[in-house]
């Protein structure tokens, strides 16, 4: 089992969280998302990434004021916990140390 299990999404969303930062609700985390890797993101599996996440300690969420333009609604923003910050790190260390034992040669196609 991993230590910290994180999927590739799930880190995406995670990074973006920490990019938005006190402004990272779910529209503005799909909009970061689909900008930045120009990649249709469903609402759904947005949510379902957040849930998660949160449920692993990961992320925490907060819910803000509510405003006339969303009915009433209130935007629900999320934060990296500590764990999740870890969780990151550890994942950003295992890639680095992967990128850094690939022989040259491996990555040279101009043979």
């Amino acid at each position: 089992m991993k230590k910290y299990p994180l999927g590739e999404f799930e880190e995406i969303v995670l990074l973006t969280v920490g990019v938005l930062f006190d402004e990272a609700y779910g529209v503005a985390i799909k909009k970061e998302i689909e900008t930045r890797l120009e990649r249709k993101v469903s609402v759904g599996a947005m949510q379902s990434a957040l849930r998660r996440m949160e449920e692993k300690g990961y992320l925490a969420s907060r819910h803000g004021e509510t405003t006339n333009a969303r009915g009433g609604k209130r935007k629900r923003y999320f934060n990296i916990t500590a764990f999740g910050k870890k969780a990151l790190v550890h994942n950003r260390e295992i890639r680095d140390s992967l990128w850094k034992d690939i022989p040259n040669i491996a990555l040279d196609f101009n043979i």
